[in-house]
């Protein structure tokens, strides 16, 4: 790679970056543009402190899962808050015998959290503006620890509300954090790759907490399963303390040009932006603009071990300003076409993961399967390997055909590159649900609905990571509240499966619930059609309220 500086055309719409350095052989540019100081988290001096920030990014996923509840079973990454309630499903038996609870009281409270994950970032992710990543992973975490302790002491319906929905009000933040922590520490080209690992620590926890659950549940019983994730939870806890530094930088005026000032010269002008529009400029045919190596500053002092684990890092603004990004999100949302598709796309690939879950917990432990707890838990094997295949081929081919275009295109990147590798997943993740579901409805060998879920996880993945990595290249500026609003969608669009799933099977049987979810799956993953090619001419016409929400963002 080439540590070269990049400057952004005034006339590019937001996202469109010169990745491929034509003139010096091919060499990556990379963006976001490197800074002087040391302290800069994105910018690599020298190898060691590259491994130092891949390291990083490798706890910081580990975070993902552990600010969100996601348990690491047998050295496998953590389950999310809402897949608490999924490896608490293999649970459920016991707890109907020994509490009481019915079936439809445990659903509920399935739901519940995904509601609750659906609001929890929009009043919790202020608090990393203002202060930071790190205090937020910390406290969370602890605040987590102590929740997995009250729901290994749980007795009545109160305690299994409560502690569903404020964990997952907590956990809400993982999402919003690790792609906030993407953006600060992660190159454009690097992405791809970085996204698709998040997705399958996300996934993974997914496929197989059910698997320890289950095993758990039968060898120590259900209250157990709690009390290791108190334990992992304390664990994850030191490893944030001493080992996770903070990853969000304050840039210094450069030239005495003030940050908003530059923030805004990054993006078009409105004459620029209707020049585009109108084709009035090919990028791909301007005048070179030369580019010089940044060299590190070494003399700023750089922070030391203690300074880098400061607990907060206190912004200037005030919280009335912060406050903002409670409502921003939803005006970011509906003014801006690519983050509501997003949204709506990333929500129904997890509910493809999610709503089977369910399925199969209130499906195969009846005749002719009979499973138990273990029995169910062994069907996230078959998810849980279809995720690592496509992390392994999705995640590197990624950022690959993303540069190998830009280069076609005469060095730059456009975000819409990315989506042209999901189109050939498209047929998979439909496919396997219509094995899942038909079979399990005509009482087929188990073997055909694992081969289903298989399937399914291994088309979700690329679709997943492509969503999450186009926002974060194309509104790199407002990746936070965009994810947050994606984060909303998401969890709305899960917790309305869930709520409707059980009538709308009564109502159509199993077979047409997963025909018709299978082909809304369908439909919404060709909608990526529509943005490759028309999602460049959003960005050019959206530019001036980019620019709003990009200079507000960062004056704060």
């Amino acid at each position: 790679m080439s540590p070269h500086s990049q400057n952004i055309d005034p006339a590019w719409p937001p996202g469109t970056v010169r990745l491929d350095d034509l003139n010096a052989g091919s060499e990556i540019i990379l963006e976001p543009k490197p800074s002087k100081d040391p302290n800069d988290p994105p910018k690599l001096a020298t190898m060691e402190e590259a491994f130092e920030l891949r390291s990083r990014l490798i706890l910081c996923c580990d975070g993902y899962g552990i600010v969100s509840n996601k348990l690491r079973f047998s050295g496998y990454q953590y389950k999310t808050n809402k897949n608490r309630v999924n490896v608490a499903t293999v649970t459920w038996g016991p707890l109907n015998i020994e509490l009481g609870f019915s079936y439809a009281l445990l659903n509920d409270s399935y739901a519940a959290g995904c509601g609750a994950l659906a609001i929890g970032g929009i009043f919790l992710i202020p608090f990393a503006l203002k202060f930071g990543r790190r205090p937020i992973y910390v406290l969370s975490t602890a605040i987590q620890c102590g929740i997995s302790i009250w729901s290994a002491r749980m007795q009545n319906v109160a305690d299994l509300m409560l502690v569903n929905i404020l964990s997952c009000i907590v956990g809400a933040l993982s999402e919003v954090m690790v792609q906030m922590t993407v953006a600060d520490i992660y190159f454009v080209h690097e992405r791809g790759l970085m996204n698709t690992i998040y997705y399958w620590f996300m996934t993974v926890g997914t496929s197989l907490a059910p698997l320890a659950g289950g095993f758990i549940t039968l060898s120590q019983g259900w209250r157990w399963v709690w009390w290791w994730m108190a334990i992992l939870f304390g664990a994850g806890l030191l490893a944030f303390i001493f080992l996770y530094e903070e990853t969000m930088f304050a840039y210094e005026p450069i030239d005495g040009v003030p940050i908003t000032d530059r923030a805004a010269s990054a993006l078009p002008s409105d004459k620029d932006a209707e020049a585009l529009a109108h084709g009035g400029v090919d990028i791909a045919k301007r005048e070179e603009v030369p580019y010089e190596p940044v060299e590190v500053d070494y003399s700023i002092p750089k922070k030391t071990y203690l300074q880098r684990l400061s607990l907060w890092s206190d912004s200037p603004v005030s919280f009335g300003q912060v406050a903002k990004h409670c409502y921003r999100p939803f005006l970011i949302m509906f003014s801006i076409p690519a983050v509501l598709f997003m949204a709506i796309e990333y929500g129904i690939m997890t509910a493809c993961t999610t709503v089977p879950v369910t399925t199969l917990s209130s499906v195969m432990t009846l005749p002719p399967y009979n499973f138990g707890s273990s029995q169910i838990g062994l069907m996230g094997i078959p998810p849980f390997i279809g995720t690592c295949l496509a992390t392994i081929i999705c995640g590197p081919l990624s950022d690959s055909i993303a540069l190998y275009l830009a280069k076609r295109n005469g060095g730059i990147y456009e975000p819409e590159m990315r989506l042209w590798l999901c189109l050939a997943f498209v047929p998979l993740v439909p496919a396997g649900l219509f094995m899942f579901g038909i079979g399990l409805n005509n009482g087929s060998h188990w073997l055909l609905p694992a081969f289903g879920l298989g399937v399914s996880a291994f088309g979700v993945v690329p679709a997943s990571g492509a969503a999450l990595t186009y926002l974060t290249d194309a509104y790199t500026d407002i990746i936070a509240d965009s994810v947050v609003a994606l984060t909303f969608v998401r969890n709305v669009i899960s917790t309305l499966f869930v709520f409707a799933l059980q009538p709308w099977v009564d109502r159509v049987g199993l077979k047409w619930f997963y025909i018709t979810f299978g082909l809304i799956t369908m439909v919404v993953m060709f909608g990526n059609v529509f943005f490759i090619y028309f999602g460049k001419t959003f960005r050019v016409k959206l530019a001036h309220k980019y620019r709003h929400f990009g200079v507000q963002i960062s004056a704060l």
